[in-house]
């Protein structure tokens, strides 16, 4: 087994012990079709739920892209089918975050978590 796969494996069983982390909704959004009567683009929305473990910004990480009032998320790379991106959207406690940015941990070439910075 390689070290990556020995991460990974850790990562897994963290995200499963009762109490760390959370069930979050990751809504994967793509472009629908186009309806021509109404002149828009009804996007396309498909839920899955995983467990997200909750942070707070610190202000060494306030940018011109990172504000102080946005979260962080983390997820599971194994959890996930696809790589979340900006256009995707995390559901918690009934508030919709819009995912600003993505930094993928990654460990001889295995994806291993996924951190998320969520506005509302």
């Amino acid at each position: 087994m390689s070290f990556a796969n020995a991460l990974q494996k850790a990562v897994d069983k963290v995200v499963k012990v009762k109490g760390i982390g959370v069930d979050v909704v990751l809504r994967r959004v793509t472009p629908g079709t186009y309806n021509t009567s109404t002149g828009v683009v009804k996007d396309s929305i498909s839920d899955s739920t995983v467990k997200g473990i909750f942070s707070e910004i610190n202000d060494s990480e306030v940018n011109d892209l990172v504000q102080a009032n946005d979260r962080k998320c983390m997820i599971s790379a194994k959890s996930v089918d696809n790589v979340p991106t900006t256009k995707d959207r995390i559901v918690f406690s009934s508030v919709i975050y819009q995912i600003i940015s993505v930094k993928t941990v990654s460990q001889a070439g295995l994806d291993l978590t996924y951190e998320l910075i969520l506005r509302t």
